[in-house]
């Protein structure tokens, strides 16, 4: 399993990773896509909304399961990838083939950096994982 050192972790299995000015990534880790196995359905309908850390702010859809996607740090929702929301013709299964890559789930503006520190690291998140 591969987790890039420059994302950070959360107990969830979600990632962030921050761009520039406080404009950041959020997906979830190669753990949790090969958990649920092959995602065929994400959800996110709070685009433009402020979710609280550990607030939810979509769902993603397994053949065997749902689960709900937790913010890692309180963050505007800017943008939902439009390369894997089936509604507009993308694939789910990035989320899968390339979780930290083309398969991230939302950009969001991060609303206060200081909550990045509460996050883990890529070795702190292996070892949580063991």
């Amino acid at each position: 399993m591969h987790f890039p050192d420059n994302c950070k972790y959360t107990e969830d299995h979600e990632w962030i990773r921050l761009e520039s000015d406080n404009i950041a990534y959020v997906g979830i880790t190669d753990f949790a896509q090969s958990e649920l196995g092959e995602l065929v359905y994400i959800e996110v309908e709070t685009v433009g909304q402020v979710i609280e850390a550990r607030g939810v702010f979509g769902t993603v859809e397994a053949v065997k399961t749902t689960s709900d996607l937790f913010m890692p740090v309180k963050a505007k929702v800017l943008e939902f990838n439009a390369e894997i929301d089936e509604s507009r013709g993308g694939n789910p299964a990035l989320v899968n083939e390339d979780p930290y890559g083309r398969g991230w789930i939302v950009k969001v503006e991060v609303l206060n950096p200081g909550d990045l520190d509460t996050l883990m690291d890529a070795a702190a998140y292996q070892a949580h994982l063991a």
